[in-house]
């Protein structure tokens, strides 16, 4: 199978590594000191599931140097959706499929107008992981899965293919009908869990561990949670205890990557996550107090202070 990883950051890195790893024809489009590195030593992968390296590593900043591929894996942060929608078109043959493995509740929304909704398919990734140093992704723990599926809900041949590539590749993965619930479901955990981590300048552990910055996260959740079902998005009736849950279990040293954003002086995913619940509420008439809070205080971070982030 033919993929190109688009965003070779933590989820495009370990994803697409192993992958390579298996024997599949995947091309890594990165940028900077990352690609540099990349090219010259292959790309590491440090992980609790096993370390590897994949080198040679095919690696390109300009997706028209690789053509057409069978699978984009759509790994870019939320701020570059459209910027690098734009540079997947070479990719796509007649039946490509630009799989989102983004934060967020709406990346296929806006890549379709860019691709067409033929190319567009929704994607999940369950995976703690980033860029500790050019060339260098670091996946935590035990925790790395994919879902993905059609916007239809109709499986498809293509996506199948993917499902087949990722199990040779030892990869746990999953084609389902209902990736739009499962997009929600993590969208439910993970942008409250951005904005308490971002607000309290705590990882998991010590934000769990004091009540009232608990209760932060907890009252974010609920908030993502009403307005999911506001939404008409069949979650759980537990998915509050499911998510607090979810956050007990992380390992240790476990935080939202836009705490290290923040950290680093990078842009920040801020509009795309709280930002769309509190549109969203707005909208639908739902309360969402902590998320507000989290725009208000993060906004003058969100343009970020660095020169330019390391991950593509």
């Amino acid at each position: 199978m033919k993929i190109a990883v688009m965003g070779t950051g933590g989820v495009g890195g370990y994803f697409g590594g192993r992958l390579a790893q298996a024997g599949h024809d995947v091309s890594f489009i990165a940028r900077g000191a990352h690609l540099a590195a990349i090219r010259q030593h292959g790309l590491t992968v440090d992980s609790g599931l096993g370390g590897f390296m994949v080198k040679p590593a095919k690696a390109t900043p300009d997706p028209a140097e690789i053509g057409l591929v069978d699978i984009v894996l759509f790994c870019v942060k939320l701020y570059d959706t459209e910027g690098a929608g734009q540079l997947c078109r070479p990719l796509l043959g007649t039946d490509t499929a630009v799989v989102s493995l983004q934060n967020g509740i709406d990346s296929e929304e806006r890549l379709m107008p860019i691709l067409g909704r033929r190319h567009v398919c929704g994607g999940v990734a369950y995976i703690p992981a980033e860029i500790v140093a050019p060339g260098v992704v670091r996946q935590r723990g035990t925790l790395a899965k994919i879902d993905f599926g059609e916007l239809d809900g109709v499986a498809s041949a293509r996506l199948q293919a993917l499902l087949v590539a990722c199990q040779q590749a030892g990869v746990a993965a999953e084609q389902c009908a209902d990736i739009e619930r499962r997009i929600w479901a993590k969208f439910v955990v993970l942008a409250p869990f951005a904005a308490a981590c971002c607000l309290a300048r705590q990882e998991a552990a010590p934000l769990l561990a004091d009540p009232d910055t608990r209760r932060l996260l907890e009252d974010g959740v609920r908030e993502a949670i009403a307005i999911a079902r506001a939404k008409g998005i069949g979650l759980p009736d537990d998915s509050l205890q499911r998510s607090m849950r979810f956050f007990e279990g992380q390992p240790p040293g476990a935080r939202a990557s836009m705490l290290t954003d923040l950290e680093r002086g990078n842009r920040l995913e801020l509009e795309w996550l709280s930002g769309n619940i509190v549109r969203l509420g707005r909208e639908l008439g739902v309360p969402t107090p902590v998320h507000e809070v989290a725009c208000v205080a993060l906004r003058p971070y969100a343009g970020g202070r660095a020169a330019g982030s390391q991950a593509a």
